[in-house]
C-alpha cells in the first residue's frame, strides 16, 4: 500500500514538472513575441505601425485640402462658363 501511494506521488511530481515545463516555454515564447511587438530598446512594429498610420493621416489630409483647392476651381470655370455662355455665342 505505501509503495502504491509514493508511486502516485512520484507520478504526480513527473506530472508537475512536465507542465511546469511547458509553462515556462509558453511564457518565453511569449515574452519574445511581446519583445517583438513593443520592441526591446529599438522601435517595435507597434511603434512602426503606428508611426506609419499618422503618415498616412497626414497624407490623407494633405490630399483632402488639395482636392477642395481643386474641385472649387473646376466649380469656378464652370460657374464662369455658364455666366458668360451668353456673350460667347453671340
Amino acid at each position: 500500500m505505501q509503495a502504491r501511494i509514493e508511486d502516485g506521488h512520484a507520478e504526480l511530481r513527473i506530472i508537475d514538472r512536465r507542465f511546469e515545463r511547458d509553462v515556462l516555454e509558453k511564457l518565453s515564447r511569449l515574452e519574445a513575441k511581446m519583445d517583438t511587438l513593443v520592441g526591446n530598446g529599438q522601435p517595435g512594429r507597434m511603434t512602426l505601425a503606428e508611426n506609419r498610420l499618422v503618415e498616412l493621416e497626414r497624407n490623407d489630409v494633405r490630399r483632402t485640402v488639395i482636392e477642395r483647392f481643386v474641385n472649387a476651381g473646376i466649380a469656378v470655370l464652370v460657374s464662369v462658363g455658364i455666366a458668360l455662355r451668353g456673350h460667347w455665342w453671340k
